[in-house]
C-alpha cells in the first residue's frame, strides 16, 4: 500500500443526518480495492462508532482527538487526562452549574442526572443523556471529558486551565484533552507503525479539531461544510457531505 487516507466521522463520513451516503461507502470500498489505506480520525470515543467501522471494515482508527489510537484492532497509543487538573476543573465547573460527560474507552456518565445541554449536545450525535457516575472520573483512565458551557464562559477554562486543550463541537458542549492534544499528534503515533511517508497521506475534515490534523497531512481536504478556518487550512476543499464530496475529491485527486 502506498496511500494512506484518514476520515473524519461527522460531516465528513457522516451526513447531516447521521447516516451514511452510499456514495461514501462506495468510495472507501473502491480505495481498499486500489490498495490505499483506510482509517477514521474522529474526536469520538470508540464504543460510539463500532457499526460504522464494521460497515467501512476500517480496524484502524483514532479516537478522542488523537487520544486513543487503534492500528488493526490492537491499541497502539493512549494519552489519559492528567487526573489533579482535571479534578481542579470539575470542582470550578460545579461551582460554576457547568455539567460534565467523562469518557474512557468503553463509556460515558455524566455528573449530573438530568441537564439541558446534555440532552440538546448529545442529541445531535443521536446519544441520549448519559447515566449519572459523578465520581466515574475517580477510577477510571479518562481520555476526553465534555464541559457543557455557552461559548462565551469558555474562555474561563482555558485561562485558567493550561494543562487542558478545548475544542468547541456544539454551541453548548467542548471537548477536553490533554494540552497539545489533537488528531495530527494521534496521526503520528500510528505513522510510527507504518511505512508511510507524510505526502503519502490525505486526511478528510470539517471541524475545528480537524485543523492540525489537516496541516500536518500531505494532503488535507475540507468538506464543502466545513468551518471557514477549516477550509483555509485545507489543501483542497470538496463539495458538502450530502453531494458525495468524498466520492469527488478522491476521484479529483486521483485515488479512485
Amino acid at each position: 500500500m502506498s496511500k494512506l487516507v484518514f476520515f473524519d466521522i461527522d460531516g465528513t463520513l457522516l451526513d447531516h443526518d447521521k447516516t451514511l451516503p452510499a456514495k461514501t461507502k462506495e468510495a472507501v470500498r473502491l480505495l481498499r480495492d486500489k490498495g490505499v489505506y483506510t482509517a477514521i480520525a474522529t474526536g469520538r470515543a470508540p464504543f460510539m462508532y463500532e457499526d460504522l467501522r464494521k460497515e467501512l471494515d476500517i480496524h484502524s482508527f483514532i479516537s478522542y482527538n488523537g487520544q486513543y489510537v487503534v492500528f488493526e484492532n490492537e491499541v497502539i497509543y493512549v494519552n489519559p487526562l492528567p487526573p489533579d487538573p482535571l479534578e481542579r476543573l470539575i470542582g470550578k465547573a460545579q461551582e460554576k452549574g457547568h455539567p460534565l460527560v467523562f469518557m474512557n474507552e468503553l463509556t460515558m456518565k455524566a455528573n449530573h442526572s438530568d441537564h439541558a445541554y446534555i440532552h440538546d449536545s448529545l442529541a445531535s450525535l443521536k446519544f441520549a443523556h448519559p447515566e449519572s457516575l459523578p465520581d466515574f472520573y475517580k477510577d477510571n483512565e479518562l481520555y476526553q471529558t465534555l464541559l457543557f458551557c455557552p461559548d462565551e464562559q469558555e474562555r474561563f477554562y482555558e485561562e485558567t486551565f493550561p494543562e487542558f486543550t478545548f475544542i468547541r463541537w456544539h454551541p453548548y458542549s467542548v471537548d477536553i484533552l490533554p494540552a497539545g492534544g489533537s488528531k495530527a499528534a494521534g496521526i503520528k503515533k500510528m505513522m510510527e507503525k507504518l511505512h508511510f511517508k507524510m505526502e503519502d497521506v490525505y486526511a478528510f475534515g470539517d471541524g475545528l479539531n480537524d485543523k492540525e490534523m489537516l496541516e500536518e497531512v500531505g494532503t488535507g481536504v475540507a468538506m464543502g461544510n466545513a468551518h471557514p478556518l477549516i477550509k483555509a487550512k485545507a489543501d483542497f476543499v470538496t463539495a458538502d457531505v450530502a453531494e458525495d464530496g468524498i466520492y469527488l475529491a478522491l476521484e479529483k485527486l486521483g485515488l479512485l
